[in-house]
């Protein structure tokens, strides 16, 4: 049964190309099922989270990354009584516009694309969903439901208005506002608490994962993670518990130990907040003006520590940023080779090279095409097209 505030599939704001209900999914089931067997899904399993995909088979991918963000995603909403297939599709949804090289890969472009309407991998994820993936007879994109386009949208938060983000001051990214000139996703309004829900999740699983794959990499040790909140007390219990525990087993077990705390604080004080507010609706939801779904303001403050370790420690590490200059150059050579000599893209590009009319098009075909690619292709094609490696002249 699910909560008066939660998305009902029955009354969903359907789709922008009509279509006949199916007999044995809900529409956000569809959505789930159309995201998972898209081209850019799959594109995700060679795409980086922190480390580049080929430094080694045990560190998280974006693929990996993303069933983990969905599996936390149907946890919380299960709970809370929320519609968990649309939870579960906007968590797989959430990072299909991410380029590849992970936020090293979106920096560069975003400063590629600065004078041609900006760059942002959520809008460009809706970019994909709505255009770019071409496979279906009546439409392009996926034809996702408007619950579920509005969950990749803003499942941050608003982007337009009071309660936006004053971090992402300036015009909206020229994706987001193709996308909701078609179709109004209110973008001045919260998400509905699925999509919020999805957003925490992301959260949860990279702030999990970073520290088994930061530690897997050597960049730091238990022994630094002990010195920190959330991560030092989980670790103190396990050697109450299990005292002489085998390291490994150690390490996983501190490490479950705050992935729990992290989903059990969200869910507390998720219920508390809805107890408080009583919502009635998913309108109501998303017009409270301020999140439902989030961490208490205790563990969100232990976690800015843990990120902030994080962050000195192996998003910024020497080995990490030496990676991280080799493959900007990477889409720094590529952008404006393709820009300049559009004739490069594949066969099946040289429609939209030829509908551009401009520029500012023209390189919008060029980001769709070099956001699309995956490291491994990316890194391929530059060798093809420069030769070498990118760190021969570097």
């Amino acid at each position: 049964m699910l909560a008066p505030f939660a998305c009902q599939p029955d009354a969903s704001r359907g789709r922008l190309w009509p279509e006949r209900l199916s007999s044995f999914r809900s529409p956000f089931q569809r959505d789930r099922d159309r995201i998972i067997h898209s081209s850019a899904f799959r594109r995700l399993k060679h795409k980086t989270q922190v480390f580049v995909e080929h430094e080694g088979d045990y560190y998280r991918t974006r693929l990996t990354h993303t069933i983990e963000v969905a599996q936390v995603a149907r946890t919380i909403a299960g709970v809370l009584g929320l519609n968990t297939d649309l939870a579960e599709a906007v968590a797989l949804a959430h990072d299909l516009g991410h380029t590849p090289f992970g936020h090293t890969g979106e920096d560069a472009m975003e400063r590629l694309m600065a004078p041609h309407g900006g760059f942002d991998h959520n809008a460009q994820a809706l970019r994909i969903v709505t255009r770019l993936e071409r496979h279906y007879a009546d439409f392009d994109g996926l034809n996702l439901s408007w619950e579920t386009l509005e969950g990749i949208a803003k499942h941050n938060g608003p982007v337009l208005g009071p309660n936006a983000d004053p971090k992402r001051d300036g015009p909206l990214a020229y994706a987001l506002t193709e996308v909701n000139a078609q179709w109004d996703l209110g973008l001045d309004t919260h998400a509905s608490a699925e999509a919020q829900v999805a957003a925490i999740a992301d959260d949860v699983a990279y702030s999990h994962h970073d520290l088994h794959d930061g530690l897997r990499s050597g960049l730091f040790t238990e022994d630094d993670l002990m010195q920190l909140p959330v991560t030092g007390p989980a670790f103190d219990e396990v050697d109450r518990t299990y005292p002489g525990l085998e390291r490994m087993r150690r390490r996983h077990e501190a490490l479950r130990r705050v992935f729990g705390r992290m989903v059990e604080d969200v869910i507390a004080v998720a219920q508390n907040r809805l107890t408080s507010a009583q919502p009635r609706t998913v309108d109501d939801i998303r017009q409270m003006g301020t999140t439902v779904i989030r961490f208490s303001k205790p563990l969100y403050q232990d976690l800015k520590a843990v990120r902030s370790f994080l962050f000195q420690r192996m998003y910024r590490a020497p080995s990490v940023m030496a990676v991280r200059a080799e493959v900007t150059r990477i889409i720094d050579d590529l952008f404006p080779l393709f820009l300049h000599a559009p004739k490069l893209l594949p066969p099946e590009w040289q429609p939209d090279v030829a509908a551009a009319p401009d520029e500012t098009r023209l390189a919008r075909v060029v980001a769709d095409y070099v956001a699309g690619m995956t490291d491994r292709f990316a890194i391929q094609e530059h060798a093809r097209l420069f030769g070498g490696s990118p760190r021969a002249d570097g």
